[in-house]
C-alpha cells in the first residue's frame, strides 16, 4: 500500500505570512504579495487528479531590478565554485570554454562580424524536446539559424494572435529577411501524444492545462490523422500525426500576410523536416504554394528526401 503523504504548508518558506481572504466552502485559500503585486488564484494539477486550488499564490514581482543591479555591480573575475562536486554548471563551463576557443579565439574575425549583426538564411521552428536540438541535429553554426522552440513545434495561425512563435516569425521574416522557414518535427513527441490523447474527450475547465490549450492549435492535424489512420494503434497514429502537424504548421505559415507575400514573390521558401531519433534519420520536403496546381489544389510537396 502506498504511504499516505501529509503535505507540508506551502507557505512555510515565505518570510511574510500568507494573507487569508474569505475562503469558499470546503476550500482554504491564501495569498502573498511581493513588491506591491496583487494576488491571483492559481491551480495545481497533481497526477491525474482534477483541478485543485493552490492555497498560496504569488504574483510576479517588480523587484527584479534589484537583482539586475547585483549583476551589474558584480566585479568579473575568477570566483571559486561553490559545491563544485555537485555543481550542475561545472560541465557547462567546460563546454563553454571549448565553444569560446573554437568560435571566438580560433575564428575571431567571424565572431566579431557576428557581434555586429546576424544574417541567418534559416528560420527554424522546432520542438522544445531536449533530444531534438536543431543546432546539434543539423549542425547549425552561430549566425546560421534564427530559432524558436515550443511544445510540438507548432505554428499557430495568424488569427491566433501574439505568441513567442509569431513574434519570432515576424522578426525573422520582416527584419532579418530569412530565405527559408523550416518546421522540424520528431519521433515520439510528447506534445503530439497529448494532442492525440484529447480525442473523443470534451474540453472542460476541470481538465484544461497550458499544454492542452497550446497543442489544440493542431486540432485539424489530429482530425486528419483519425480519418487517415484511425484503425492503427495509438503509437502509429501519433507517428502519423507528427508529420501531419508539420504540414498543418506549414499551411498556418501562409496565413501570415507578410509570409504569403514573400512566398508568392519567390523570396521565401517553406520546408518541413522530420527527425526520427529511433533510427537516426531525417526527412525533409518543401511546400509548393500557387494557384492552379494539378488537381485544383494550391498546395503540393516537392524536393522530398530522406537522409539516412
Amino acid at each position: 500500500m502506498a504511504p499516505s503523504l501529509r503535505p507540508a504548508s506551502p507557505c512555510l518558506h515565505l518570510a511574510s505570512p500568507c494573507a487569508a481572504p474569505a475562503a469558499e466552502p470546503g476550500r482554504s485559500r491564501s495569498a502573498v504579495t511581493i513588491g506591491g503585486s496583487r494576488p491571483l488564484s492559481v491551480s495545481l494539477r497533481v497526477g491525474g487528479s482534477s483541478r485543485r486550488e493552490f492555497p498560496c499564490t504569488t504574483m510576479a514581482s517588480r523587484d527584479h531590478s534589484g537583482l539586475t543591479r547585483q549583476l551589474l555591480d558584480f566585479q568579473h573575475g575568477t570566483v571559486d565554485e561553490i559545491d563544485g562536486e555537485h555543481d550542475p554548471f561545472k560541465e557547462l563551463k567546460a563546454r563553454f570554454m571549448d565553444f569560446k576557443q573554437r568560435n571566438c579565439v580560433d575564428n575571431f574575425s567571424n565572431y566579431q562580424n557576428l557581434a555586429q549583426q546576424q544574417t541567418p538564411k534559416f528560420m527554424v521552428v522546432a520542438c522544445a524536446d531536449s533530444r531534438v536540438c536543431p543546432s546539434s541535429v543539423l549542425g547549425f553554426q552561430p549566425g546560421e539559424a534564427f530559432t524558436v522552440r515550443n511544445i510540438a513545434n507548432l505554428v499557430p495561425p495568424y488569427q491566433h494572435g501574439a505568441s513567442e512563435t509569431s513574434a519570432a516569425l515576424e522578426f525573422a521574416v520582416n527584419s532579418l529577411e530569412v530565405e527559408n522557414v523550416l518546421v522540424v518535427g520528431h519521433s515520439r513527441c510528447g506534445g503530439i501524444q497529448a494532442l492525440m490523447s484529447m480525442k473523443n474527450k470534451q474540453d472542460d475547465s476541470q481538465s484544461r492545462s497550458f499544454i492542452k490549450d497550446w497543442v489544440s492549435i493542431a486540432k485539424s492535424a489530429r482530425l486528419s490523422t483519425e480519418a487517415a489512420a484511425g484503425n492503427l494503434n495509438f503509437e502509429l497514429q501519433c507517428r502519423h500525426c507528427e508529420k501531419e502537424s508539420i504540414n498543418s504548421s506549414l499551411l498556418n505559415l501562409l496565413t501570415y500576410p507578410w509570409i504569403e507575400k514573400r512566398v508568392n514573390e519567390g523570396t521565401l521558401s517553406l520546408h518541413g523536416g522530420y527527425y526520427n531519433f529511433i533510427d537516426c534519420t531525417f526527412e525533409k520536403w518543401t511546400l509548393v504554394y500557387r494557384q492552379g496546381l494539378e488537381g485544383g489544389s494550391k498546395y503540393a510537396i516537392k524536393n522530398r528526401s530522406t537522409w539516412s
